[in-house]
């Protein structure tokens, strides 16, 4: 049996006990009260995700990929983080990679059973062809999900890079992992609903972890995306802008380096405030790793 009683996310909530009489304005004001616990149940942890983020970059920059492996909410979380990455960060498909217990058709229709067996989380592994380059990001709000174990304890068995992230004090998820990520936000509004400040705790995270690896390996310049893919018109016009304010040119010199980096704002940056060719600003980018910030202190 579990021990449901002794999971943080399990307790009651002394402070909503009586929610559900409560007129509509105080119900939502009392939801958002506990929602303000959530940042600083992840402050707490600010050094650990500051590893784990490092970790992550390491293993990405020598080749290895990212992978988020959770059931239900935690399960859907880590795919949203991924599939948020292509276009933001204008990285290939395969780079980071949510799974999710019960395959697809859970992320639209709760598979609840299929948490339960561990070697779930090996097969989607393996299927998915992890391998020990990689790193592996296991979420699981009690902590404690037999598919989320299963899929960590096989990550690690092969000697790939293991994290952990869970919102229970002795996650048991984080024995499993190199590093435990543990933001513990307490009793949920509605006992055991964790898509609430879990899932909101989980999501602060999964931000940092994919946002801080992005920037370590050069997708960012100041605060601007400058990897961003431009396959619509919003994204198109953000490019754009991205240009102008990167190198502080007008609209038109702007859509003319664009033009000339195929649509590849970082490359119409160079372009834009050193002169260089493409090929030139291709292979400057290329020596530097894609950091801009390195590319035109070589330039210019």
């Amino acid at each position: 049996m579990i021990a449901l009683e002794k999971l943080t996310t399990e307790q009651r909530n002394p402070a909503t006990e009586h929610i559900d009489e409560l007129p509509t304005l105080d119900m939502v004001a009392l939801m958002n009260d506990e929602d303000k616990k959530v940042a600083a149940a992840v402050e707490e942890i600010l050094p650990q995700i500051a590893r784990a983020i490092d970790l992550i970059a390491e293993k990405l920059q020598n080749g290895g990929r990212l992978f988020y492996l959770g059931a239900g909410t935690s399960g859907r979380l880590g795919i949203l983080d991924a599939v948020e990455c292509p276009p933001t960060y204008g990285t290939d498909y395969e780079l980071v990679q949510g799974l999710i217990a019960g395959g697809a058709t859970a992320i639209f229709r709760a598979k609840e059973g299929a948490e339960d067996d561990p070697t779930l989380g090996q097969a989607d592994l393996e299927e998915a062809g992890f391998t020990a380059r990689d790193v592996l990001v296991g979420i699981a709000a009690s902590g404690r999900t037999p598919y989320v174990k299963g899929g960590l304890a096989y990550a690690r068995g092969l000697g790939a890079a293991t994290i952990a992230l869970a919102c229970a004090e002795k996650a048991e998820i984080g024995e499993l992992a190199d590093l435990a990520l543990l933001p513990v936000t307490g009793p949920e509004v509605v006992t055991g609903s964790t898509r609430m400040k879990a899932g909101t705790a989980q999501k602060m995270v999964l931000n940092m972890l994919s946002t801080g690896t992005m920037i370590k390996l050069g997708k960012v310049y100041g605060n601007l995306m400058v990897d961003v893919k431009a396959t619509n018109e919003k994204l198109s016009e953000r490019a754009l802008r991205i240009v102008m304010a990167a190198a502080g040119c007008k609209r038109k010199e702007a859509e003319e380096a664009l033009m000339k980096a195929g649509g590849q704002a970082k490359l119409a940056i160079l372009i834009a405030l050193t002169g260089c060719s493409p090929a030139e600003g291709r292979l400057q980018l290329g020596m530097a790793q894609g950091h801009l910030a390195t590319a035109l202190k070589r330039s210019i």
